[in-house]
C-alpha cells in the first residue's frame, strides 16, 4: 500500500469536475488505493429558507436522480475502479466530512476553482473542506472554461 490507501473524491458534477480525473486516477493508481466519488446536493428548502410555500419533494427528488445519472457518467470516465459512488443530500462540507469519517479515508480530493477578490473572501467550498476534514485534503486547480 502507498502512502493513500483510501481515497474519497467529492465533485460538484460541474463540467469542470472532469479536470479532477486525470490526477485522481494516478494517486489512486500509485497507491493501489480504493476510491469512493461522492456528490452532495444542498436541499432545496436550504436555498429558500424553508419559506417556500410549496412541497419541493418532487423536484429534490428528480434533482436526485439527475445527479445519480451524472455521477454514473463521471465515474465511467474516472475508469478507474470504484468502490462506492454516493449522491446525498445535506451541508456540502458536513457530508464529506462524515462519509469521509466513515468510510476511514485518508485523502480528500476537492476541485479549487481559484477565486479572487470577493469570493475568497467569502471562502469556497475546498477552503471549508479543509478546515475540521478528519485526514489530508487536495485541492485541485480548476481551470474555469466559458
Amino acid at each position: 500500500m502507498g502512502v493513500y490507501s483510501n481515497i474519497l473524491l467529492a465533485v460538484d458534477l460541474s463540467d469542470e469536475s472532469d479536470q479532477l480525473i486525470e490526477k485522481t486516477r494516478a494517486i489512486a493508481r500509485n497507491n493501489d488505493a480504493t476510491v469512493t466519488v461522492l456528490h452532495v446536493i444542498e436541499p432545496l428548502s436550504f436555498a429558500y429558507g424553508g419559506d417556500v410555500p410549496m412541497d419541493l419533494t418532487t423536484v429534490q427528488d428528480q434533482l436526485n436522480e439527475h445527479a445519480r445519472n451524472n455521477l454514473a457518467a463521471f465515474t465511467k470516465k474516472l475508469d478507474f475502479p470504484v468502490a462506492d459512488q454516493m449522491v446525498l443530500v445535506g451541508h456540502t462540507e458536513t457530508e464529506i466530512h462524515r462519509i469521509a469519517e466513515a468510510k476511514n479515508c485518508d485523502l480528500i480530493v476537492v476541485g479549487s476553482h481559484g477565486r479572487h477578490g470577493l469570493a475568497l473572501l467569502l471562502g469556497s467550498t475546498a477552503n471549508s473542506v479543509l478546515h475540521g476534514a478528519p485526514c489530508d485534503v487536495l485541492a485541485i486547480r480548476i481551470e474555469v472554461t466559458d
